[in-house]
């Protein structure tokens, strides 16, 4: 009787590592909006560190060092990526910690210089607790695009008036903001449908702004503000699929360098999706630096995708 209780036990648990290893696998390769009941990653703090964690993109980020003392936080990671089977450990870190990082077993995917008060550079690196998230099973279109994006720069870049008002979001918009980011993205690494998270970051640290078209958003994006380090991301850029080809995006960058400059904001950069060409073409035509690949990184538009780092000096 024991040992069939046992046996019973060691099916059960092969199951269940069996449907971890099927979702994350399947978030990779396109199939993750076949698992809705994937909540948002977590954000949290750990030691004084602001840290994001979870199954949507299978992964721990590590968004602000803070107060936390690598020695101690990086075991405490590895320990958090080892328990919940994550395969990733992403972490932006500024330069006088990578010593301590790199004897870790972190590699650097890519650099912002001057990103912390335009003093210090950031350093943008990984460790794969799997492999297998290393392998860029498009790592030839990644270049395809990035091919495109230098071939677009050698083009005469006219800019263009747009036929419509750009504008700062309110509160009032956020019902029609989620509805517009549901619309554009299958997935997103941050809860951008929900109405409150758009409010709450609008309170907080996050400008959004819009581009108006006969009275109606067609056309989103925002700046994300670290104030203590002086930077934005430049970030949640989405149009509606009928309103494309207007040159809204580079309209919005614009606009929102722009307000970034005015508020005493040093450094703006992006983390773009390496599979699109026309955000990557965006960014470099609005003169921004390309900072390095993050790969198999963020959970956005229904897969796992690497992602492009631009920054630009806004001092």
């Amino acid at each position: 009787m024991t040992d069939m209780i046992i046996h019973l036990i060691a099916i059960v648990f092969i199951i269940t590592i069996s449907i971890v290893i099927y979702r994350k696998r399947s978030a990779r390769s396109g199939l993750s909006q076949a698992c809705p009941e994937i909540s948002y990653d977590t954000l949290e703090k750990i030691d004084g560190a602001l840290v994001q964690h979870g199954n949507m993109n299978d992964r721990i980020y590590l968004i602000k060092l803070g107060q936390a003392q690598p020695q101690e936080l990086i075991p405490r990671l590895e320990e958090m990526a080892q328990e919940n089977s994550y395969s990733k450990i992403f972490a932006k870190v500024p330069a006088s910690e990578i010593p301590v990082f790199t004897q870790a077993g972190f590699r650097k995917e890519g650099v912002v210089p001057n990103f912390y008060n335009n003093s210090e550079d950031g350093f943008f690196i990984a460790k794969y607790p799997d492999p297998e998230r290393k392998i860029e099973e498009l790592s030839d279109k990644y270049q395809q695009v990035m091919e495109v994006t230098i071939e677009k720069l050698t083009e005469q870049n006219q800019a263009r008036a747009i036929d419509a008002n750009i504008r700062k979001c309110t509160p009032d918009d956020v019902e029609e903001m989620a509805s517009i980011y549901s619309r554009v993205f299958s997935s997103y690494p941050f809860p951008i449908y929900d109405p409150a998270y758009l409010a709450e970051t609008m309170e907080s640290h996050v400008k959004y702004f819009c581009v108006e078209h006969e009275g109606n958003i067609a056309a989103l994006a925002s700046s994300e503000i670290d104030f203590k380090a002086s930077n934005a991301e430049m970030t949640d850029f989405a149009t509606l699929k009928d309103m494309r080809g207007r040159n809204y995006a580079s309209a919005l960058l614009a606009r929102m360098e722009e307000e970034m400059a005015r508020i005493g904001i040093q450094t703006a950069y992006t983390i773009a999706r390496a599979i699109s060409p026309g955000m990557n073409i965006t960014f470099a035509r609005g003169g921004y630096s390309y900072g390095g690949r993050l790969v198999n990184n963020t959970n956005i538009a229904g897969n796992i995708e690497s992602m492009n780092i631009w920054y630009k000096s806004l001092a």
